[in-house]
């Protein structure tokens, strides 16, 4: 079938209504509570009107409603600062103490520092997360933890958030390691550099007071699909729908509302179309830390892993004012995305980078490509308004429907559209696995280096080296095959696919996540900005104390994903042998 006519039935402005209709009529969408059960309902009601398959999932999921919360300024001035409590922080009626200033809050921020007993003041960056930020605050032994807002210095949006750093509902080992147990705050970006400046000054002091209902409640989320039954390939389409206080229209009614359209385009065509489309609207993603798709992952394992072509997440699109686009992936669909991004909008910067557990991400284990993508703003901006880069307005009561634009909405659609398109209906997907396996043989050499006693890192370079060499074979293969799509043999078609499928399950996990495929990695865990995440502890060994109980620690670590990492590769020289 040609593009075209889904062009032609896209439609923007139905699109904008269901936005309209949700931040005006179910505004304040927290997972566990009453409007968040309306807005599955009506995304159920949605999708069975445009003829897909769709249904409520309901369990049990561990939630937070915060309140406003208190900072006091004590000293070397008084007065009052308005703040909002954080997702799943302790509740307290008052802690007072020292306040330190603690930058990004990252590992490397604290050096110097004792904070014990302390208070700490951090910046709402992404660098790391604020989840990551608690969770090093409370191993520190803060006391409490100040996060001022990003935006630029004028910007007095009080924000949102939540700081549960285990990804989903937790197991019993990430509910004692993984749940940092202090009060949390939010503050406007004036304040933190008030305090900021006063803490460079000389000693200051504050109260902080924070209140939140932690609990175990019903959660509901919507699924639907078509031609995803039993031998059917099919592609996953998804993104949250449960949100912040107010109408939080690009977090994420636009992204609910784009996933409801395509899914109704795209099934008046399913029987033009070679795959189907299963699509989750998850939630528990802002007070839960992704607790819908990671259970979502858990549950519908076995048909992700043996026939899902491929995940869409779309999160916080058609923001106004906004001039590139920012795209992400995992390696296999890098060139694939690139090229129809610059056909759709041709002239628009483009700023690509890997899939990184952010957003609803619960499916590197499961092994899925992984493909997103929305326009932001420049560099420059970027770094004017403190890493600002989904809008001053995130996560705050600011976040209304004049915060998104319709031509931006339409070209969102036409993007995803065209990605959707060639999921569903090209004879040969359109990955490569030169790119990815180019980068694991560089990073595997260059880890190598570290020459750590007893960790051999030969045998990994050198299949490494293999694998790239036999992918690049496979992708030249696999462009001829492309190429002649429209008389390719059915039964080569398939088997190029199979081969696609059985590599990104074994090299995504490898390259995307520290825990493997049966875990979910903490939200903002700090290895995972490494080149091959499970492997960070060994390039920091050299710089370690052998004798310290550091270094054996992570000796520990770097060993067993050093022989992880070995038997994947072997795995994967037997899928391309």
């Amino acid at each position: 079938m040609p593009f075209e006519d889904i062009q032609r039935e896209l439609s923007a402005d139905r699109a904008w209504t269901m936005i309209e209709e949700i931040t005006s009529e179910i505004p304040s969408r927290l997972a566990g509570s009453e409007n968040s059960r309306r807005m599955a309902e009506y995304s159920r009601e949605r999708f069975t009107e445009a003829g897909l398959d769709s249904r409520l999932h309901e369990f049990q999921g561990l939630v937070s409603f915060p309140e406003a919360g208190a900072v006091r300024l004590l000293a070397p001035e008084t007065r009052d600062i308005e703040a909002h409590t954080l997702g799943h922080s302790a509740s307290t009626d008052g802690i007072e103490g020292v306040l330190v200033y603690v930058g990004s809050g990252a590992e490397s921020d604290y050096e110097g520092k004792d904070v014990r007993g302390k208070i700490t003041l951090s910046e709402l960056s992404y660098s790391p997360a604020r989840h990551e930020k608690a969770l090093i605050a409370w191993q520190k032994g803060s006391t409490a933890q100040i996060m001022m807002n990003w935006g630029d210095e004028t910007n007095e949006a009080v924000p949102f958030g939540s700081m549960k750093s285990a990804w989903g509902n937790p197991t019993p080992e990430a509910l004692q390691t993984e749940m940092p147990d202090i009060p949390c705050v939010g503050i406007a970006r004036t304040e933190g550099l008030k305090l900021k400046a006063l803490c460079e000054q000389g000693t200051v002091r504050v109260h902080v007071a924070a209140k939140a209902d932690n609990r175990w409640t019903d959660v509901t989320m919507t699924s639907a699909e078509f031609g995803a039954g039993p031998g059917q390939q099919f592609m996953l389409l998804g993104g949250h729908q449960d949100s912040w206080f107010g109408p939080q229209a690009t977090d994420n009614a636009a992204g609910t509302a784009c996933i409801i359209e395509l899914a109704r385009t795209f099934a008046a065509h399913r029987g033009e179309l070679r795959r189907g489309m299963l699509c989750g609207l998850w939630m528990g993603h802002e007070t839960g830390t992704m607790i819908s798709s990671a259970r979502f992952s858990d549950v519908e394992w076995d048909r992700l892993k043996a026939r899902c072509v491929g995940y869409l997440q779309i999160d916080q699109p058609a923001m106004a004012n906004t001039t590139d686009w920012h795209l992400s992936s995992t390696d296999d669909a890098r060139d694939f995305i690139e090229h129809i991004t610059r056909d759709i909008a041709p002239g628009m910067p483009i700023h690509w980078g890997r899939s990184r557990r952010t957003g609803d991400s619960s499916f590197f284990g499961v092994g899925l490509t992984n493909l997103a993508g929305i326009t932001s703003f420049t560099d420059e901006e970027i770094r004017r308004t403190a890493l600002a880069s989904l809008g001053w307005w995130h996560h705050s009561i600011h976040n209304t429907l004049d915060k998104l634009d319709k031509g931006r909405l339409d070209l969102h659609l036409q993007l995803y559209a065209r990605w959707v398109w060639e999921l569903l209906t090209a004879p040969v997907l359109p990955y490569r696995y030169g790119p990815m396996t180019r980068a694991l043989a560089s990073s595997l050499a260059r880890l190598g280096r570290a020459n750590v006693p007893d960790i051999d890192m030969t045998r990994l370079v050198q299949q490494s080296e293999e694998l790239h060499r036999l992918a690049h074979r496979f992708d030249i293969r696999a462009g001829k095959a492309r190429s002649h799509s429209a008389g390719i043999d059915v039964t080569e078609a398939d088997g190029i696919n199979t081969t696609m499928l059985a590599l990104a399950r074994l090299l995504v996990p490898l390259v995307s996540t520290v825990t493997g495929p049966y875990g979910q990695d903490r939200y903002g865990h700090a290895w995972q900005s490494g080149e091959v995440p499970a492997l960070t502890p060994l390039a920091m060994l050299p710089n370690l104390d052998p004798a310290s109980e550091q270094y054996q620690t992570h000796w520990v670590a770097a060993v067993r994903a050093r022989n992880r990492i070995a038997d994947t590769l072997e795995l994967a020289l037997g899928v391309l042998a």
